[in-house]
């Protein structure tokens, strides 16, 4: 356990193991609040940061990049902030990076999902040389920030929406499918397992777990996924408390003091067989 993610972590390995276990085969994942309540466990907190230190390990260092034909495009995720109304703008939303591959002659590939500092030229350039491999066909819509991209050692191929309408051409979906479903199917992703319940400084670590979901889709061994999280898991340097909740903010509010919090409902329950309980 040494050097690895389950480096002084006071939970047991067992729990470790099973919590892992349910991770990698939910098919859309697994939300904190309903891993607590399979694993019959009392402190949300420490599930909450189980999943978090799971989330942190699944890029894999060095990974390929994207290759053959890629679409890439930017969309905005994300809910609205507290305090945030529905007419001031896109404050609230989170601009990201898509690249999807496109398989011949039909059918998607891997895909890259990755956080954008801004909407410049440098951000998306450097997202499309950070996951695409150079020499690569990049399909893009007919944002100026895609210019260049030739220059760069890509074969790229812009699709303008604007130019297009005139000749009664597809709309923006169309144009671009890949992105454009698989930006559909992460924002879906968040709402259905996550209820949109996701802070924007963990956004990013949401987006690899959609990756990593998305790219081992046609996996045919759910073991086979978790021996992948293992492997990942022992691989990766220790991930710290710390580190997982630099970006909550505090309580507006003190918390109850213990004595007038009652006794909570999870103490009684019938106690489960659960072996990291027992001994």
């Amino acid at each position: 356990m040494a050097d690895t993610i389950f480096d002084c972590s006071h939970t047991p390995l067992t729990l470790w193991v099973t919590a892992c276990w349910l991770f990698a085969t939910g098919e859309d994942g697994i939300a904190a609040l309903s891993l607590k309540r399979t694993l019959d466990v009392g402190s949300y907190q420490e599930i909450w940061a189980i999943l978090h230190r799971l989330r942190a390990v699944l890029v894999r260092p060095a990974r390929e990049r994207l290759m053959g034909t890629v679409e890439v495009d930017e969309t905005c995720i994300g809910g609205r902030d507290p305090g945030v109304g529905r007419r001031k703008g896109r404050g609230d939303k989170v601009l990201t990076g898509i690249a999807v591959e496109i398989k011949q002659p039909s059918g998607y590939g891997r895909c890259r999902i990755a956080v954008l500092a801004d909407a410049s030229t440098a951000s998306l350039r450097a997202f499309v040389s950070d996951h695409v491999e150079p020499g690569a066909t990049v399909i893009t819509g007919g944002w100026t920030g895609c210019l260049g991209l030739d220059r760069s050692g890509y074969t790229h191929e812009a699709r303008s929406q604007r130019a297009a309408r005139p000749r009664g051409d597809e709309q923006a979906a169309e144009l671009l499918p890949a992105v454009h479903r698989v930006a559909s199917l992460a924002k879906r992703w968040i709402l259905g397992t996550h209820q949109g319940a996701i802070d924007h400084a963990h956004l990013h670590d949401y987006l690899n777990e959609f990756v990593f979901r998305f790219n081992r889709r046609h996996s045919r061994s759910r073991g086979m996924v978790l021996y992948r999280v293992l492997e990942l898991a022992v691989r990766h340097a220790p991930v710290r408390y710390e580190d997982i909740a630099a970006g909550h903010r505090p309580r507006k509010t003190p918390p109850t003091p213990p004595s007038l919090r009652g006794k909570p409902a999870s103490l009684e329950r019938t106690k489960a067989g659960r072996p990291w309980r027992s001994g």
